[in-house]
């Protein structure tokens, strides 16, 4: 089903009904059935997740979204004084472009996962949002997308546990994890610096994941490095069905682990 934005509407109200801008009423009437028409159609697509969950102005868009459906389906010329629904000092369209210029053009879709041991709202919803963001990659095929969106999130989940750690116990795993030559060198730099490979050794270590997430992480890890086309001519790979599901399914069983 194609995906439609609030930011897009909006310009297509202003290009069907530039008396928006006005500042005076208008009518609307027989002749502005296909811009009417339009219009409905266009709203139908917006995602339920993009509308605002305001109440006043939950209620505001669908009285005037009913009320401009009446108008369309009675197809009668309006006078002045029904121009606008009841109670409101401005036209219907200019009611419904308000509300839409409001609406967020991406936000998580239902179900994604909540994340919830993440205290930070502004990380946690952005984290949301990308998994929301891969899941949607997956459904319309794009396996590329998927892979290296879901690898980021991964790699960000991680850091952000061994951010948690205290910086003795830090040390200690970074100390295991070379003795057992499971990574060769200690990580260098700070752990912003680190890379994907690293924060899954010392998190396996930390026990924040457990073995077989660590396995399905590093798999999220080669796919992700799929994004350099060099890797891709070197190692003959692509990302596939099989990719992108590995890399979200990596997502998952990070979430889970993380999981209080």
């Amino acid at each position: 089903m194609p995906r439609v934005v609030p930011s897009q509407v909006v310009i297509v109200i202003d290009h069907l009904f530039p008396q928006v801008h006005s500042g005076s009423d208008f009518n609307l009437h027989r002749g502005n059935g296909p811009e009417m028409r339009t219009l409905l159609g266009l709203l139908e697509y917006i995602p339920p997740e993009l509308m605002r969950h305001d109440p006043n102005d939950f209620v505001q868009f669908v009285t005037g979204l009913n009320f401009l459906r009446g108008v369309y389906d009675q197809g009668a010329t309006l006078d002045d004084s029904r121009g606008r629904v009841p109670g409101r000092d401005r036209d219907v369209i200019c009611d419904i472009r308000d509300v839409l210029a409001r609406c967020p053009d991406e936000a998580p879709a239902p179900g994604t996962t909540d994340l919830l041991f993440i205290p930070d709202p502004a990380f946690r919803e952005g984290l949301r949002l990308d998994i929301s963001t891969a899941e949607q990659a997956l459904a319309n095929g794009e396996w590329k997308a998927t892979t290296v969106l879901a690898g980021s999130v991964v790699e960000a989940l991680l850091l952000w546990a061994l951010q948690q750690a205290t910086a003795p116990d830090l040390q200690t795993a970074i100390n295991n994890v070379v003795t057992k030559e499971t990574l060769l060198r200690p990580p260098q730099g700070g752990l912003e610096r680190w890379d994907l490979s690293e924060y899954i050794a010392v998190a396996e270590e930390l026990t924040r994941i457990d073995t077989s997430t660590a396995v399905q992480a590093r798999l999220a890890k080669d796919f992700r490095n799929l994004i350099h086309p060099g890797r891709v001519q070197r190692l003959a790979q692509v990302c596939d069905r099989g990719t992108a599901l590995a890399a979200l399914a990596a997502v998952e069983m990070v979430v889970r682990c993380l999981t209080p």
